[in-house]
C-alpha cells in the first residue's frame, strides 16, 4: 500500500486510541532496516510508523557526507516507493530533533513539504518531532508554538517531548536528577495552554515516566506508567474535556515489561518508539552468521572463502528476517497485530 495520507494517519491514531492499542514506531537507518520493518509489519498484519533520526538521516545520506535533510528525503522517497509492494499502511515520522538540529533537519523538511503541498501533493512526512527536552519548558513550548501552525497548514502532526527521557540516542544525551524523568501535570498544563487541544493543529505528546533510551539491567529504571493516567485525569479536569484528552508517545521502552507497556497503552499511548531492540536483533543475526560461517566469509590462510557466504545478501536476508521477527513481537505487545485495515 502507499504511505498513509494525513487523513489515514490521523484515522490510524484515532482508531488505536479508541481500540486500546498502539502503533510501533521503528527507527530506520538503511534500506535494509526499512525492508525488515515492512516485512515484519506485513507478517503481523499490522500498520505502523517508520521514523528516522538525525543520525539515521546522516547515515542515509552517506556517513562521510552527513547531509541529514538530504538523507531524510532519500529515506522518505525510498519508503514511498517500496511500501507500494506491501499490503499494510505505514506513516513516516522524523524522530528526536533537538534545537541545534532544527535548522538542518526538520525545518528544511517542512519547507520541502510546503512546496509539495502547494503543488497539490501530500506532505513528505506525516509527522515531525520537536525535542525541546534540553531547553527550559517555556522555550520548549514557544518553539513548538512556532512549528505547529506550519505543520497544521500542511496537514502534518507535531510531536513534542514534555519532560526528559534519560540516556542517549543519536548524540542527544540527558543527565540530571531523577525528578526530571517524570513529567508533571503542571508541565503538561503549560503545554496545553500554549498549543491548545487540537484547535491550533494536532500534536502528540511524549511524556516521561522514568523512560531511558538504550539498554539497562532490570531494576535500574523505575517506570511509572500510572503517571500517564494521572496526567490525563488532571488535564481533563483542568480543561473540561472527556477522558484521556492527550495522544501519548512512549519513548525509551527497551526492556519494558508487558505489564508496563499495557498500562501505558491503557493510559493513552498510541505510538511507541522501538530502536534498540531491533538494532540488536539485526546485528545478533549477522554475528551468528559470521561465527557459523567463519571460513566462508573470510579467506582464511590464503584460501578462497565462499562467495555465497560473504555476499552481503546472504547474511543481509537473515538479518532482515531476524529484525522482522522483533517487529512482529512489538506489534503483539502493543496490540496492533492483525489490526491493519489495508
Amino acid at each position: 500500500m502507499p504511505v498513509a495520507t494525513p487523513e489515514q494517519y490521523a484515522e490510524m491514531l484515532d482508531r488505536a486510541k479508541a481500540g486500546g492499542f498502539a502503533y510501533p514506531a521503528f527507527n530506520a537507518s538503511s534500506s535494509q532496516s526499512v525492508n525488515a520493518i515492512l516485512q515484519g509489519l506485513t507478517e503481523a498484519g499490522s500498520d505502523g510508523i517508520i521514523q528516522v533520526t538525525t543520525g539515521g538521516a546522516d547515515y542515509f545520506a552517506g556517513h562521510t557526507v552527513k547531509a541529514r535533510a538530504t538523507g531524510a528525503l532519500a529515506f522518505a522517497k525510498f519508503v514511498h516507493e517500496v511500501a507500494k509492494s506491501y499490503p499494510i499502511t505505514v506513516a513516516l515520522h522524523t524522530d528526536h530533533c533537538p534545537k541545534p538540529a532544527l535548522a538542518d533537519f526538520v525545518l528544511p523538511l517542512i519547507a520541502e513539504s510546503e512546496k509539495v503541498v502547494a503543488d497539490g501533493g501530500q506532505p513528505i512526512f506525516q509527522s515531525h518531532m520537536w525535542d525541546g527536552s534540553a531547553v527550559p519548558l517555556a522555550e520548549n513550548i514557544e518553539i513548538a508554538k512556532e512549528l505547529l501552525p506550519r505543520l497544521h497548514a500542511i496537514n502534518a502532526i507535531l510531536e513534542v517531548e514534555i519532560g526528559v527521557v534519560g540516556g542517549e540516542e543519536d548524540g542527544v544525551q540527558h543527565e540530571g536528577s531523577n525528578d526530571a524523568l517524570y513529567t508533571t501535570v503542571g508541565d503538561v498544563t503549560a503545554a496545553v495552554e500554549g498549543l491548545g487541544l487540537g484547535e491550533q493543529g494536532r500534536w502528540i505528546a511524549a511524556l516521561t515516566f522514568g523512560n531511558v533510551h538504550g539498554v539497562y539491567a532490570p531494576g535500574n529504571v523505575k517506570l511509572r506508567p500510572e503517571l500517564l493516567g494521572e496526567i490525563q485525569e488532571g488535564i481533563a479536569a483542568k480543561f473540561g474535556t472527556g477522558p484521556k484528552p492527550l495522544d501519548l508517545v512512549f519513548h525509551g521502552g527497551s526492556g519494558s515489561t508487558d505489564e508496563e507497556i499495557a498500562l501505558a497503552v491503557k493510559n493513552g499511548v498510541v505510538k511507541m518508539n522501538i530502536d534498540t531492540d531491533t538494532q540488536y536483533a539485526f546485528t545478533r543475526a549477522v554475528a551468528g552468521f559470521m561465527f557459523a560461517n567463519y571460513d566462508g566469509v573470510l579467506k582464511v590462510d590464503g584460501g578462497v572463502g565462499n562467495k555465497k557466504a560473504y555476499d552481503p545478501r546472504a547474511w543481509g536476508k537473515i538479518a532482515e528476517s531476524a529484525m522482522a521477527a522483533r517487529v512482529v513481537q512489538a506489534t503483539k505487545q502493543l496490540g496492533s497485530a492483525a489490526q491493519s485495515k489495508s
